[in-house]
């Protein structure tokens, strides 16, 4: 055990005298005299040696101990004084701190919802992970609607879904990743009730084949407003204020008819690609367009299973293309740049 703590004391001392920054010191003071130190062991298997041993082994251990500390403290002294006497140029350049960038989708849904607030509609979140009932059923998609082959979606084992308010006839227990933001219209209207005015920003699912227009996973924007005397001038109104708030320009549009089941009568809502500036390419299918936003006034069903009265009030609502609109944007000619993870592209804003 003597000749122990002599090594230990020895190796110490030559570890402490070759350091050389203030930095080193905490890494030392660790390695012999923190909770596992060196150090510490040996005081520690003093309990192990015989009872008459202990008192000489104690005062050589106490006597380490107090050396390694003393020459600890001076050696802080040193390089404390050292590292102020050294002179530092302030002219030189910094040290460069690498910066996050926003995701473009992100900035665009924080310029919608500042947008929309300032009309007086409430920013809603909702769930992912949704049920038949809010995602089909009660926007008048019922299982047998041929609506449901055109929005195939990935669907979970075991569970019951969250029928609130689903009639017996068209009750179902299925769950399933959303694959619009729409189910928060019911879900709003149920919560909060008319007069109401709501976007609903959030990523959705569709399962099919990727393309530079097409993906699997994308954002959306659901927006609804309902109250009395509601009418398709309404609709038009908050879709050019939309546009033009976001686009900074004038927006060439075309609204043409288009069936959605939760929408009578429903419209499409297209914008000339920016892209080719409506000349044909990838993204516009070579039309020169890119259908941008479905839209239209709420079908009377719809308010009901929302618990509304559809004779006294009526609404509209609109699903806007969120990462179409930030291709259209930033000029984007393929979505799915944005789950890349490619920090090349994500820079770059």
């Amino acid at each position: 055990m003597i000749d122990k703590l002599q090594e230990l004391k020895k190796r110490a001392l030559a570890e402490l005298s070759g350091l050389e920054l203030p930095e080193h010191l905490r890494a030392w003071e660790i390695k012999f005299f923190g909770r596992k130190g060196e150090l510490t062991k040996v005081l520690k298997s003093l309990q192990e040696v015989a009872q008459e041993e202990k008192p000489r082994l104690g005062l050589l251990a106490n006597q380490v101990k107090g050396e390694l500390k003393a020459a600890f403290k001076a050696c802080q002294q040193k390089l404390g004084s050292g590292l102020k006497s050294r002179k530092i140029d302030v002219t030189l350049p910094g040290i460069k701190v690498n910066r996050g960038h926003w995701h473009p989708i992100s900035i665009i849904q924080k310029e919608l919802e500042d947008l929309f607030k300032s009309m007086g509609f409430m920013v809603l979140d909702g769930p992912e992970l949704e049920s038949e009932y809010f995602n089909f059923e009660a926007l008048n998609i019922p299982a047998w609607h041929p609506a449901r082959d055109i929005q195939d979606t990935f669907y979970l084992k075991g569970g019951d879904g969250d029928n609130q308010s689903a009639s017996s006839s068209l009750r179902r227990d299925g769950w399933l990743l959303r694959t619009h933001t729409s189910p928060m219209q019911v879900r709003a209207l149920l919560k909060y009730g008319p007069p109401l005015r709501a976007v609903v920003p959030g990523r959705v699912f569709r399962y099919e084949s990727t393309d530079a227009s097409h993906e699997h996973t994308f954002y959306q924007v659901e927006g609804l407003m309902v109250d009395k005397g509601i009418n398709i001038a309404h609709l038009i109104a908050v879709m050019k204020e939309l546009l033009g708030g976001i686009f900074k320009r004038e927006v060439e549009i075309r609204l043409r008819p288009g069936y959605f089941p939760f929408v009578e009568p429903g419209f499409e809502l297209d914008i000339k690609c920016f892209i080719c500036d409506g000349q044909g390419c990838s993204v516009c299918k070579q039309s020169g367009w890119v259908e941008l936003l479905p839209c239209g006034l709420i079908h009377p069903r719809v308010l009901e299973y929302g618990g509304v009265d559809s004779k006294e009030y009526s609404g509209f609502a609109f699903g806007l293309g969120l990462s179409r609109l930030v291709m259209m944007k930033y000029h984007i000619d393929d979505i799915r740049l944005f789950l890349s993870g490619d920090l090349r592209f994500l820079e770059q804003f």
